[in-house]
């Protein structure tokens, strides 16, 4: 029996990169919200696609009633819906996406965790590198790599690992970003390129295996080696 994956903005970026690696091997439930899930639907056609706002708590647990009514089970939960507001148009979106909604979808999901299971939350560089004009974003990517820690040290006697990942700048093929500030972004990676989806959700995959059986609590950068 395969295991079971929850991706959490599976439509679009690093999220549908994080669906097409896990659905090799895994069952795949996937939410979205505003972008539409065609073509993730049309490349992935076993995928679970369930509309959520996860700015509303309320929503977790029928996302996760629909899991286990699909699939009987759930094996790995990764974090990756995020929102980006400016400090000038904050909103309290950031905390409540970025933060509030992971803590409340492990909750719902608790009671159907087994011991090996795992929770992978996608995180930020800005959480320690805050950018200029989304600090509010940046301590809200902060409070999910603490929550990473406590998580992890509380889950560990029951066998369930929490880890993070927290990407540098990465392609957005479906919104581009400006060239010069692509550029700008590659002048300070070390290796001289944006990330792309598929590099986080190689990691994703790794997390999610047999091969990270004896690692939690840490937050992994993959970033190319972004700000130096």
């Amino acid at each position: 029996m395969k295991p079971v994956a929850l991706v959490t903005g599976g439509a679009r970026g690093i999220g549908r990169g994080i669906v097409s690696a896990l659905a090799i091997d895994h069952e795949v439930a996937a939410t979205y919200n505003t972008t539409s899930p065609d073509k993730l639907a049309d490349e992935q056609p076993g995928v679970l696609l369930i509309h959520a706002d996860l700015a509303d708590p309320a929503c977790v647990q029928g996302i996760v009633d629909q899991v286990i009514a699909r699939f009987g089970r759930l094996d790995v939960i990764v974090n990756n819906a995020g929102a980006i507001e400016t400090d000038e148009t904050d909103t309290g979106l950031n905390h409540a996406v970025n933060v509030a909604a992971p803590i409340a979808l492990l909750d719902a999901a608790l009671p159907h965790l087994q011991s090996g299971a795992c929770v992978i939350n996608i995180s930020s560089v800005n959480a320690v590198l805050p950018a200029m004009g989304a600090m509010s974003y940046s301590a809200s990517k902060a409070a999910l790599n603490t929550w990473t820690r406590g998580m992890a040290k509380t889950l560990g006697p029951k066998g369930i690992r929490v880890n993070g990942i927290a990407p540098g700048a990465i392609e957005r093929v479906e919104r581009p970003r400006p060239p010069d500030l692509v550029k700008a972004f590659v002048d300070m990676t070390a290796l001289g390129r944006c990330g792309v989806p598929e590099d986080i959700a190689k990691v994703v995959r790794f997390l999610a295996s047999d091969a990270a059986s004896f690692i939690t609590g840490e937050t992994i950068t993959v970033s190319g080696g972004y700000r130096l």
